[in-house]
């Protein structure tokens, strides 16, 4: 019996090795772009060099320390390793956030089967660019682990890391403000203040202040152009495709933004005695980072791992489930080589997964509501 799970392991391995030389292997764009910012901040040169085009830098210079260590490597090695990094990290994704929802209870085949169905194509597209969000997700996970565990100071700094090597972190920021968690925010907050002088190793001091201020005013001009991408799976991104507006759609973007802060609010408020209220109210707010993030792309939205695991458990609780199951469908199953060239990118330009991760927040909403989670 004990050959059996070494046999999967094997079987797995070899599915991703050969998945990564027939189909990933000569992309993975964004690591070369990481990668080669490894490379430039060990030689202290600016990151943000607009020569790049569209593959400019665009996170914090400590982001950039991660790959130093892989930069010494040659970029076929480097990126084979981040790939077999990221494998791991989607796997341990998805068994963190069932842990986290059910822990060691057993559960149906087809309700552990429902999050890999339903993200399954924006966990490849994150492994064909070599893009970081896997690893950001994961340490966000273990930060809402370590809160239900009452290590705060420990949940802080996993949040100040997460938040220093991708900024969208930040949408805790107001969470721990309003839950008064203030151990976590002052830990994550030194943790920060870490992560921002660590680049002087290589910069200097006023020089991790100037390469600080060009991260700033090159991520500033280059968002706008990029709200109309099909791939733009913001709030605002949505907006702006469905107006062609770009002033109304900002003005739109403020007030949703403020009703949703209304309802995650709301939903807090509501939550207050219930244990263990923090596994909704993070499975909002990780679901929610790429949808009020500027450059919001559809692969980000593997953040919704422990949303998806949590409506998967409740499922059998929860009204309307047709609606959810078609909604989960039409998510999963909108795929490029499925649907079409002509479908897909009208799919795309029609925002139609902002609609659908729409109603997932919706649906965390009613488990709130019903007090069910």
């Amino acid at each position: 019996m004990r050959l059996r799970p070494l046999a999967l392991l094997a079987l797995a391995a070899l599915l991703c090795g050969t998945i990564y030389i027939v189909r990933i292997r000569g992309d993975m764009v964004d690591f070369g772009v990481n990668y080669r910012a490894g490379e430039r901040i060990v030689r202290g040169e600016t990151l943000y060099q607009t020569e790049d085009g569209h593959f400019m830098f665009k996170y914090f210079p400590f982001s950039a320390m991660l790959y130093v260590p892989l930069s010494v490597l040659p970029v076929e090695a480097a990126q084979a390793i981040w790939y077999a990094l990221s494998v791991v990290g989607a796997g341990a994704l998805f068994f963190v956030a069932k842990h986290i929802v059910s822990g060691d209870d057993k559960r149906e085949w087809w309700v552990l089967a429902i999050p890999p169905f339903v993200l399954a194509k924006f966990f490849f597209r994150e492994l064909k660019l070599g893009q970081i969000n896997i690893l950001i997700t994961l340490v966000l996970l273990f930060m809402v682990v370590s809160l239900l565990g009452a290590h705060r100071a420990r949940a802080g700094a996993l949040w100040g890391l997460a938040s220093a090597l991708k900024p969208y972190g930040f949408i805790f920021f107001p969470y721990f403000i309003v839950t008064g968690n203030w151990r976590a925010l002052a830990s994550g907050l030194g943790v920060l203040a870490v992560a921002f002088v660590l680049p002087s190793v290589f910069y200097g001091f006023e020089g991790n202040l100037e390469v600080h201020r060009e991260w700033y005013v090159t991520l500033s001009a280059s968002t706008p152009g990029q709200l109309a991408g099909a791939d733009n799976i913001s709030i605002i991104g949505a907006l702006t495709k469905w107006s062609g507006n770009a002033a109304l759609s900002g003005k739109l973007a403020v007030v949703v933004l403020l009703v949703l802060a209304a309802v995650i609010l709301a939903i807090v408020v509501r939550g207050r005695g219930m244990p263990r209220a923090a596994i909704l109210e993070c499975a909002l707010l990780l679901t929610l980072i790429p949808l009020v993030s500027p450059m919001g792309w559809d692969y980000q939205l593997l953040t919704a791992v422990l949303a998806v695991t949590l409506l998967a458990d409740r499922f059998v609780a929860l009204p309307l489930r047709g609606l959810l199951a078609l909604n989960f469908a039409v998510i999963g199953l909108s795929i490029y080589d499925l649907v079409g060239r002509s479908a897909y990118q009208a799919f795309m330009n029609a925002s139609i997964l902002t609609v659908c991760f729409a109603i997932v927040v919706a649906y965390l909403a009613y488990l709130r509501a019903a007090r069910l989670a």
